[in-house]
């Protein structure tokens, strides 16, 4: 296919989704394969302004349980079954946690995620979970989301009731490559808690990480599946590979090859929270600019589970720069 033709077929495809509807995966085949990123990252931003103003959702997350995860996900450092080195404990107190999103409020994000590291939690540590969560509403007075592993209707009831906004639960990759990736749950069990925090009414933020040895075809065919459960938010993760895991010796995804999956991204979901994640900081470095004018309208600020980040203050002057508000 010439420039031109590229050109052409880009547009058209934007113009298609700005219309409401949907393009097809083999559209977004053809899409993925352009060597057009100007055309591509201009048609991508046009849907995000179009669909969701000039904001970037900025949030700031905790790791308020860190390792000895039961689960062996082949790029998690917090898994029990690799010696990665990283800090690990217990859930931290109440007070702790407060005063972090406390702090993350006075630096500008507008959302706090509360993440730990737990194939379920027990019962004790999810009543405590619960008690935080009920201090951060009254005393913060900020919009709390929560990642706490699988999920049952129960306690997604309870975490609505408590006036959690959004809940976490990653689909990581594509449903054909995911037995690469982890071998103690499968797909099914990911899409399944997906399933429960919509049906109790909850918002959803599921995306996943590229980068882990997937195809560019199965970046898309997870894009679709995420699409499926009609998501709120979408976090893009970049793999950092971690000494002691399985991917550690992985080479790293080229940079533009990750801006063209959160572009090709935006017109499989328009108007989604289309967040860059994990890894945004250690890969593409001065491109974040790039990715956050072709199809993103999300970052996490402030560090990662068991990575740092940049400052909010830092973020928040960046989407400023760039013409764009924090939100």
């Amino acid at each position: 296919m010439s420039a031109d033709d590229s050109s052409i077929f880009i547009n058209d495809a934007m113009n298609r989704v700005l219309k409401y509807k949907q393009i097809t995966f083999e559209d977004a085949e053809r899409l993925l394969s352009t060597n057009d990123m100007i055309t591509l990252s201009t048609c991508a931003n046009n849907i995000t302004r179009t669909f969701n103003g000039d904001t970037v959702d900025v949030e700031t997350l905790i790791n308020a349980k860190s390792g000895r995860c039961p689960e062996d996900c082949s790029f998690c450092a917090q898994s029990s079954f690799y010696d990665t080195g990283i800090n690990k404990y217990p859930l931290l107190p109440k007070g702790v946690i407060l005063e972090q999103a406390q702090k993350a409020k006075e630096t500008g994000s507008t959302s706090f995620c509360l993440v730990c590291a737990y194939k379920s939690p027990p019962e004790r540590d999810f009543e405590q979970i619960c008690e935080t969560i009920n201090e951060i509403k009254k005393n913060v007075m900020m919009d709390v989301n929560v990642s706490l592993g699988f999920m049952t209707h129960e306690r997604a009831r309870r975490l609505k009731s408590l006036g959690v906004k959004r809940y976490n639960h990653n689909l990581e990759t594509s449903e054909t490559y995911f037995s690469q990736i982890c071998k103690t749950h499968d797909f099914a069990d990911r899409v399944k808690t997906a399933k429960i925090v919509k049906e109790e009414g909850l918002e959803l933020c599921c995306g996943g990480i590229i980068g882990m040895g997937e195809s560019p075809r199965q970046r898309l065919e997870l894009a679709f599946s995420i699409k499926s459960l009609q998501p709120d938010e979408v976090p893009v993760n970049i793999l950092i590979s971690r000494k002691g895991t399985p991917f550690e010796n992985l080479a790293p995804l080229d940079p533009m090859e990750a801006i063209k999956t959160i572009a090709v991204w935006r017109f499989i979901m328009p108007k989604t929270i289309l967040k860059i994640a994990g890894g945004r900081e250690v890969h593409l470095k001065d491109k974040e600019r790039i990715a956050l004018k072709a199809g993103a309208n999300g970052i996490i600020t402030g560090g990662y589970l068991t990575t740092g980040g940049n400052s909010a203050n830092k973020d928040i002057t960046m989407i400023r720069e760039i013409g764009l508000q924090a939100q």
